[in-house]
């Protein structure tokens, strides 16, 4: 039996169209239960906002190799057709109260932001 990948579209010639948008948060409280939940109730609410295509908020997952950063509270992980819908999403209100409301708990955030071709 022979089994057939999909083709990967061509980088050069594939629009970069999507915009993926991740946000690993730091607590200042790392084991506060109650800053854990406070801080999923914001991520609940800010996966609202109407620009953002798919969205997944995780925690570290239980592997265990050197390279690997669990020090992290909750990842934020959310895609966007263009990066004007990512920038539409930086400005809006849901956002801006997310940011108002929850920023307290964390200690620090680090932002990758990618483009690249819908697959």
């Amino acid at each position: 039996m022979t089994t057939t990948l999909p083709t990967m579209p061509n980088p050069e010639t594939a629009p970069p169209n999507v915009f993926v948008h991740h946000v690993l948060f730091y607590l200042k409280n790392p084991d506060s239960k109650a800053d854990q939940a406070k801080l999923l109730e914001g991520l609940n609410k800010l996966a609202k906002c109407p620009t953002i295509r798919m969205v997944h908020i995780g925690t570290p997952a239980a592997t265990n190799r050197a390279v690997i950063d669990r020090a992290y509270a909750y990842s934020w992980l959310c895609f966007f057709d263009s990066p004007a819908d990512e920038e539409s999403y930086q400005k809006h209100p849901i956002h801006d109260d997310f940011r108002n409301n929850y920023a307290h708990l964390w200690e620090k955030v680090v932002i990758y932001d990618a483009v690249g071709p819908k697959l």
